[in-house]
């Protein structure tokens, strides 16, 4: 499994995974022609994936969909629930309803329900060739039975959006720092920082903190607030960046 993050933040995200047989794209907030350009740059192809995961209907997870649809065939796997969000940009026709655990071909994928301010908003466990990703961003908390589901998997994709300081004391008005703080926002450093404490394991081999705010938090401070729970650890920690692509990750 090779998992590689072309974007991640408030303007746009995008990751990919691929697998021997199999390759999925994961949300869609850029444009195709930035994700074209960056499949040709990496020796692929549209028509190489079996379809498009999307974790929510947020301009910044979808804002490239439509032309996605457009100028392929790919299909776009959501749960039913989201698509009246959608409904509008993606013919129902090129829709795959998705249950809590589905298989695209030989992949294995599990959702995690996440909790923000949309109708439906979905995280995804995906395994293959017994190894396994974790992908969460955009969630104000994670229910605690999913945390069982999430431990010890080879990698890690995960939101850390704010430093709590950097929030408060930032330029966002009152309503806006309230709705990033509360449980239907997002994680801050220190949240996942604990998340992550309670479900690494001895097969953990990345972490990739992902989704961090350009107003309230810097690199350094959520590198920090991992490796401060975390303690010494051979886990390789990546920062996902808004305008640069993570290394392709293999495991």
């Amino acid at each position: 499994m090779k998992v590689k993050t072309i974007a991640s933040g408030s303007k746009g995200n995008c990751s990919i995974v691929l697998c021997e047989n199999t390759s999925i794209i994961i949300d869609m907030g850029i444009s195709y022609l930035t994700l074209k350009r960056s499949l040709e740059e990496n020796s692929l192809s549209f028509e190489q994936f079996s379809g498009i995961l999307i974790t929510h209907s947020h301009k910044d997870h979808i804002n490239g969909l439509k032309s996605a649809i457009n100028h392929t065939n790919l299909a776009v796997y959501i749960p039913e629930k989201m698509y009246e969000e959608l409904e509008e940009i993606v013919p129902r026709y090129r829709c795959i309803f998705i249950q809590d655990k589905f298989a695209i071909q030989d992949v294995e994928i599990e959702l995690i329900h996440t909790s923000h301010d949309t109708n439906c908003s979905v995280g995804y466990i995906i395994s293959y060739n017994n190894k396994s990703l974790v992908y969460v961003t955009d969630t104000g908390y994670i229910n605690r039975k999913y945390l069982a589901k999430m431990t010890g998997k080879d990698i890690y994709i995960i939101e850390a959006n704010h430093d709590e300081v950097m929030l408060m004391d930032g330029p966002y008005p009152r309503f806006l720092k309230e709705r990033v703080i509360s449980d239907k926002g997002h994680l801050s450093n220190k949240t996942t920082a604990k998340y992550l404490k309670k479900i690494i394991g001895k097969n953990t081999k990345y972490i990739v903190l992902a989704h961090l705010s350009e107003k309230n938090n810097t690199e350094d401070k959520a590198l920090e607030a991992v490796c401060e729970e975390l303690g010494d650890t051979k886990i390789q920690i990546l920062i996902a960046r808004q305008s640069e692509e993570s290394p392709m990750l293999e495991v």
